[in-house]
């Protein structure tokens, strides 16, 4: 009879939990569904938030296979989009400021050096953006030799920019009921919404078991209403993240700007659960939008349950860009002091390509960039999909190169059955030791254009090399650190911090100061 009532009490309490769910979910879809039909201008409603019935990490990150080195002779050319994110750092950051090493596939080497800006020249002639290289030795291999590509995007003056019709596409559903989430997305979005200029447009679209218009397309001349509709979100329900994507899309091209700033800026955790939700239908669904010339910015919010890959994919997939927000000042860094780099695109699908010169460089590897690599053929395809270029943004790319005439080991393949390869004759002396292709569209245009620039065989001594190169040389290093990998060489935490100490340079923001304690940090919760 005990063992029965046992039994009893225990469905009785699984039931309990299982209607609550219900209910939670049917309110959170409830709520949204009278917020998409209420008049439009009317201010959003408020409602209710969901009870956390518990905290569990379900974090997801894509698996990172990290690049190796290439032999020249047989693959001589490195094919890679651009990318801009930065999500990769700040994430980073929150683990160390929690006191916890990231996990390895959370460090995106390339994100990291790309979080900071460097002091590239600006662009001279007709190209939206300018092309510094320079070579010197590898801090962490003496043997080994590193080139620093570094490209900077035109800067455009506040007054200058097009006008836009931006659509916030916010989640608020019961994920987002954490401080680190929407009260932090909503103060964000405010800083971001004092930016804007008198003749913008804002819309708001939410979602939370069902998408909803919160506010249609509004000029900014009537801010008061665009703060008040930010201010009165709550979180509660499902994620029906797919509906709102749709959504968004569709307000944004009603609402179009001919040679405009047209943009869908979505703010999440990434924990899409009604509808679509599978990483493959969601980049099919973004991939159909991003042709209508709409561009989009990917805003990660929270701890817990963050999506990092599935956000990841849809900005690189929908024309954008990816940043995560751990802290108001990090708002302000993405959305006030780099809202050129954020949200207006100068040139767009910008691609490279480096041919080696075998005469001179035995085998080279590109540092980080992975989910970045394209096949060489994709150089001069313009339907392949790139990354994009924001106005101000630099992007910066680092390869080590073993050079000529090392006995250094390298993996190979067998010579070839049917064909041969030939190096050419006056590779020897020719003194480039590669060169630099770009391609890029400008951001209204289809068809591609080309540029062209050779590197030298000028070898500057490490400490004669810019802060620019020895800067993220230090970052690149601290990457491989948190990633333990294969690669680092004789590299340790302290010569990281050395070098950064040394190479820092002008840093008004704070920002490589706050680096070179995140690497102490790092050092001692590594031991």
């Amino acid at each position: 009879m005990k063992s029965l009532l046992k039994i009893l009490a225990v469905i009785s309490f699984f039931a309990l939990i299982f209607l609550t769910c219900i209910g939670n979910e049917f309110s959170g879809r409830e709520m949204v569904k009278d917020m998409a039909v209420k008049s439009p201008g009317m201010p959003a409603p408020m409602y209710g938030a969901l009870p956390q019935m518990g905290q569990f990490n379900t974090e997801q990150y894509d698996h990172i296979q990290e690049s190796g080195f290439k032999a020249v002779v047989t693959d001589p050319l490195s094919t890679f989009s651009i990318d801009v994110d930065t999500a990769s750092y700040a994430n980073v950051r929150r683990f160390l400021n929690r006191n916890q090493m990231p996990p390895k596939d959370a460090v995106r080497i390339e994100e990291l050096i790309n979080y900071f800006s460097y002091a590239y020249p600006d662009p001279r002639d007709v190209a939206p953006f300018s092309v510094t290289t320079e070579a010197s030795e590898c801090p962490w291999n003496n043997a080994h030799k590193l080139v620093h590509i570094g490209i900077k995007g035109r800067e455009m003056e506040t007054e200058n920019f097009p006008r836009s019709n931006l659509v916030f596409l916010l989640d608020v559903s019961g994920s987002m009921n954490s401080p680190d989430k929407l009260p932090l997305l909503k103060k964000g979005f405010r800083l971001l919404v004092e930016q804007l200029k008198a003749d913008d447009r804002v819309a708001i679209a939410v979602y939370a078991g069902a998408a909803g218009l919160v506010l249609p397309s509004t000029p900014m001349s009537n801010k008061a209403a665009i703060l008040n509709a930010i201010e009165t979100l709550q979180p509660g329900g499902t994620t029906a993240g797919a509906q709102g994507i749709r959504l968004a899309y569709q307000v944004a091209k009603e609402n179009f700007v001919k040679n405009g700033n047209n943009r869908v800026i979505l703010a999440t955790d990434g924990d899409f659960n009604v509808g679509i939700s599978s990483d493959g239908e969601l980049i099919r669904l973004i991939e159909e939008k991003r042709d209508d010339g709409i561009f989009l910015t990917v805003l990660g919010f929270g701890t817990g349950n963050l999506k990092d890959s599935k956000m990841e994919k849809l900005a690189d997939k929908g024309n954008g860009n990816y940043a995560y927000i751990d802290s108001l000042l990090e708002a302000k860094k993405v959305l006030v002091k780099e809202m050129g780099g954020t949200l207006f695109t100068i040139a767009k699908d910008v691609k490279i390509q480096i041919e080696f010169n075998p005469t001179k460089i035995k085998a080279y590897r590109l540092i980080g960039y992975e989910n970045r690599m394209l096949n060489k053929e994709d150089f001069n395809d313009d339907k392949k999909d790139a990354g994009e270029l924001g106005a101000g943004h630099t992007v910066t790319a680092l390869y080590e190169l073993i050079p000529a005439g090392s006995q250094e080991d390298i993996p190979g393949v067998d010579d070839l059955k049917y064909q041969e390869s030939r190096i050419r004759k006056d590779s020897a002396a020719s003194d480039e030791i590669m060169t630099v292709k770009l391609r890029y569209k400008p951001p209204k245009e289809d068809q591609s254009m080309l540029l062209v620039y050779p590197v030298k065989e000028t070898y500057l001594r490490f400490d004669e090399a810019s802060d620019n190169f020895r800067f993220s040389s230090a970052v690149a290093g601290f990457g491989m650190l948190l990633r333990g990998s294969e690669f680092k060489g004789e590299n340790a935490y302290k010569d990281v911090i050395k070098l950064a100490k040394a190479a820092k340079g002008k840093d008004d923001e704070g920002y490589r100061a706050e680096f070179i304690r995140l690497v102490e940090q790092a050092e001692l919760l590594d031991k």
